[in-house]
């Protein structure tokens, strides 16, 4: 079954992680995704181990479902072959800094002109109109400046990095988004558009959407900032044999697990517990209290007893934890391929459940430059949509 995405060509000229993510989701979802490298091709493909050069893991699970194809871009040539190319897409999608699109004749301003249909999406650092328009950004530097590691400050001795590119995949993911809904938006007005993502504005959207606190209001009843989240008591409890996260929040989660340890009078007795905001302004001494009865067991017995008090809880799993998680196996998460030349590798399948049109591995990532031959091809066809 094709994709719903099925017949949309998008033209994309990222790198790295952010953009890539990005169109991974689009081709997951039928999109027909070209991806335009330079002859060193993506950075991304030369990290981390590998069978063959330029072929690395970080690349080949944000790449998939696309082609490769290597056009120099300060060639004529070449670039009036992308040009050409352009004019059957319905979407392009670029982070080149403005100024570098505007020489190469890939603004907004000139290709919407002639393609009045054509989305012209561009993911860039910073909002236009400010100071820190035209900066380059990279995910250690945003998570430092949306505010995201200044909140281990508040919790801990240092501020922290969080070791995943989040900043990347979630900008990609309000990317991708915004193309579907400008591909909808399409549909109902016949026109395209041209549409930036702003990874800082993304980033402060996601932190401060939990951290506006009092500072919601005018004048200001309170500081920013969510008391809970913040608590430095806010961890994983140490069990006997390891560590698990119980998510006992609710008065009801907390009248079943006061029964089930024989400790039900607290909530009338003890102040501190008596409704979920009393303890989440007490967090501090709730979640130590919680940790004193959790370490007592092992993981195992808790998840066991949480299961049937109907109270969330997990253990901590470790990365080789996921890559054997039972969960994922039986719902089949991760998939092994052949690929042509990498030989058999794993990958992640689209999170998503569909009862039609389901997202679906069509082409694993491709070597550099793997499309060139297929170029007159791509040039004299159209879309179908």
């Amino acid at each position: 079954m094709a994709g719903p995405l099925n017949g949309v060509r998008i033209i994309d000229i990222t790198t790295m992680l952010m953009g890539p993510s990005a169109t991974q989701l689009l081709g997951d979802l039928g999109a027909e995704i070209i991806k335009i490298e330079s002859s060193d091709g993506d950075p991304m493909r030369y990290l981390g181990p590998m069978r063959n050069p330029g072929m690395g893991p970080l690349y080949l699970n944000s790449n998939r479902n696309k082609r490769s194809l290597v056009l120099d871009l300060k060639d004529s040539k070449d670039l009036q072959s992308l040009l050409e190319l352009i004019t059957t897409a319905d979407v392009f999608i670029s982070n080149l800094r403005l100024a570098s699109l505007e020489r190469l004749g890939l603004s907004a301003d000139k290709l919407c002109k002639t393609q009045p249909r054509l989305i012209h999406c561009t993911a860039e650092g910073y909002g236009d109109g400010g100071p820190y328009s035209g900066r380059a950004a990279y995910d250690d530097m945003i998570q430092a400046q949306c505010g995201l590691s200044g909140l281990f400050s508040q919790i801990e001795i240092e501020p922290k990095l969080l070791p995943i590119n989040l900043c990347d995949r979630i900008t990609g993911m309000q990317l991708a988004n915004t193309v579907l809904a400008a591909l909808f938006e399409r549909e109902r007005s016949g026109l395209g558009q041209s549409i930036k993502c702003a990874m800082f504005e993304t980033m402060v959207n996601f932190v401060m959407a939990d951290h506006m606190g009092g500072s919601s209001f005018l004048p200001s009843l309170g500081p920013p900032g969510y008391a809970r989240l913040m608590s430095k008591a806010r961890k994983p409890f140490r069990t006997r044999n390891g560590y698990l996260c119980a998510a006992i929040y609710t008065d009801e989660h907390w009248r079943r697990f006061l029964v089930y340890l024989g400790e039900e009078t607290i909530l009338q007795n003890d102040y501190r517990f008596k409704n979920i905001e009393s303890r989440i302004h007490n967090a501090d001494i709730v979640l130590p209290w919680i940790g004193q009865k959790i370490e007592k067991r092992t993981s195992e017995e808790w998840i066991s007893i949480f299961n049937e008090l109907d109270i969330p809880a997990a253990k901590v799993n470790s990365l080789g934890d996921l890559l054997n998680d039972e969960h994922l196996k039986t719902t089949g998460f991760y998939e092994t391929y052949e690929h042509p030349t990498e030989g058999p590798i794993i990958t992640m399948r689209n999170p998503t459940f569909w009862s039609r049109t389901a997202p679906q591995t069509r082409r694993l990532a491709p070597n550099l430059g793997e499309a060139n031959p297929e170029l007159t091809a791509l040039l004299q066809s159209k879309p179908k949509y």
